[in-house]
């Protein structure tokens, strides 16, 4: 098993962002986080922890640790692991120098997939950039704090598997993940973010896969789909009602991780159909999602020669790309006796 450590950092009074970009190189840009080394924890696996003997954290800090570890079960989107207290739990979390670099503010280490270890600074350190002040341990928050709920979702979020979000230079995304290299002070924005972001939960999806198959894929992602559809008849005689089938998933990609071939239920797929003659395609009906997963249909009866597709539409709400189906044909026969009746109207 390997552990894995990383520091919090935060910027020297007066350097500026645009400064700390230019000194990184190329311009960052908007995705997932990346990924930290040492595997990943079971799916749902429950990581229970306990203070640390000698450095346990003053209630309004255990207050707010338990807070973000609510958090991370409420916001995570996925199946990654959660967190608990309890007094014999396998993990510590300490309060106080701790571990942590020379301008940490809090840190980690993760040893999946069994434990982890947790620190935050002590209110009141002194660093060369200033004072550590925990906005929770003042009876009046005051601006330049931090949020100590906020700081131990971001190191929670560590433990998950999530190295820090790589934001655009002007860090217009930075609020899309919780996760990052520099935290914010109260009254900036972000400064007191209580759930995972977008970009957070895209890489705990890919890593850890979705709660269900209807579960919402996060929007930070752009994964490409698949739509197919079947008939349960090509040729009938006018009247005569054909059952639709489309299936929907994404497509076979290894950099999807658990979400490669992942079946998509409870999605809008849309049957539409092309008269034999015309160029003009219309929506019919909505397909019904049900089994198995990822199955979508709709019968319909006919009467005409028609071309059919399933249109499953680029989502606003979610990181899927939409997709079309092959065109399938479905043939009438004109009646030469009494026809049988519609049941549809």
């Amino acid at each position: 098993m390997i552990s894995i450590q990383r520091h919090r950092r935060i910027a020297a009074t007066g350097l500026s962002m645009s400064l700390l970009v230019a000194l990184a190189g190329p311009a960052l840009a908007h995705g997932p986080d990346p990924i930290l080394g040492g595997g990943r924890f079971s799916q749902d696996e429950v990581l229970q922890f306990r203070w640390r003997t000698g450095y346990e954290p003053p209630t309004a800090i255990k207050t707010a640790i338990r807070a973000a570890a609510t958090d991370v079960g409420e916001s995570r989107a996925s199946r990654a692991a959660i967190f608990a207290y309890s007094s014999t739990g396998a993990s510590s979390i300490g309060y106080g120098t701790g571990t942590c670099g020379v301008n940490g503010i809090g840190c980690f280490t993760r040893t999946a997939p069994d434990t982890f270890t947790m620190w935050l600074r002590e209110h009141g350190r002194a660093y060369d950039w200033g004072t550590l002040r925990w906005c929770q341990m003042q009876s009046t928050p005051t601006n330049g704090c931090y949020d100590a709920e906020t700081i131990a979702l971001d190191e929670f979020g560590h433990v998950e598997i999530l190295d820090h979000h790589l934001n655009y230079a002007d860090e217009s995304d930075y609020t899309d993940a919780v996760v990052q290299t520099f935290s914010r002070t109260r009254p900036k924005v972000g400064w007191n973010m209580h759930a995972f972001g977008p970009c957070d939960t895209a890489t705990l999806q890919v890593q850890y896969d979705i709660p269900l198959s209807s579960s919402p894929i996060s929007t930070c992602l752009d994964l490409v789909t698949v739509l197919t559809l079947g008939a349960s008849s090509s040729l009938v005689g006018d009247g005569g009602v054909v059952t639709f089938t489309s299936t929907l998933r994404t497509v076979t990609n290894t950099t999807y991780g658990r979400l490669s071939a992942q079946w998509l239920a409870k999605r809008t797929v849309r049957l539409q159909q092309r008269l034999s003659g015309s160029a003009t395609w219309s929506t019919i009906a909505t397909m019904t999602s049900g089994s198995p997963t990822g199955t979508y249909t709709a019968s319909i009866a006919l009467h005409a020669n028609a071309d059919y597709r399933a249109v499953f539409s680029t989502p606003t709400t979610e990181g899927l790309r939409g997709d079309i189906s092959p065109t399938v044909q479905v043939l009438v026969m004109p009646c030469t006796y009494i026809c049988p009746l519609s049941t549809e109207g």
